[in-house]
């Protein structure tokens, strides 16, 4: 019996022990590849994550850096350029200005105007009035003549033409007028006159 008991628990075990064992590494199997996957999937979302992340951020740094860099740049240059010239070209030009403007002036008023002038001026009045009496106050004249004419007499003879024209004809009207008029009334008296005496005497017959 202890045998028998022997030899059957030997072979419920091997059973059971091949059966939890492959049941066992069956599940180990299943979860060491659902680890796997599970790990190779965060590690390729981790690695793109943080490939977009190095990449968003380089690109973002590179921008901002740049941009802000010649923001930065533009405005403290302008802002030193407008100091700086502002300060140094009013102090130097009006140092430099100041010295060499009465240096120049000086020395300029002294000899090269009182030469110059002397020859520059002889020399342009006598031609400039030579052509400038020749031929501008020939053309200005003549210009100024013709349109002062033609606007004068245009002027002149409409209106005393105008006016002479009304008088002569109001005259000449008032003066007809009273020569008909006196030739009618002699013309009509004298035709009255003489039909007068021939009705008065057959009056009296009668």
């Amino acid at each position: 019996m202890s045998v028998c008991l022997s030899i059957c628990l030997s072979i419920y075990l091997s059973i059971y022990l091949s059966i939890y064992l492959s049941i066992y590494l069956s599940v180990c199997l299943s979860l060491s590849i659902c680890l796997s996957i599970y790990l190779s999937a965060c590690l390729s979302v981790y690695l793109s994550v943080s490939v977009y992340l190095s990449v968003s951020l380089s690109i973002y740094l590179s921008v901002c850096l740049s941009v802000s860099l010649s923001i930065y740049l533009s405005i403290c240059l302008s802002i030193y350029l407008s100091i700086y010239l502002s300060i140094y070209l009013s102090v130097c030009l009006s140092i430099w200005l100041s010295i060499y403007l009465s240096i120049c002036l000086s020395i300029y008023l002294s000899v090269y105007l009182s030469i110059c002038l002397s020859i520059y001026l002889s020399i342009y009045l006598s031609i400039y009035l030579s052509i400038y009496l020749s031929i501008c106050l020939s053309v200005y004249l003549a210009v100024y003549l013709s349109l002062y004419l033609s606007i004068y007499l245009s002027v002149y003879l409409s209106i005393y033409l105008s006016i002479c024209l009304s008088i002569y004809l109001s005259g000449c009207l008032s003066i007809s007028l009273s020569v008909c008029l006196s030739i009618y009334l002699s013309i009509y008296l004298s035709i009255y006159l003489s039909i007068n005496p021939s009705i008065h005497p057959s009056i009296q017959y009668f």
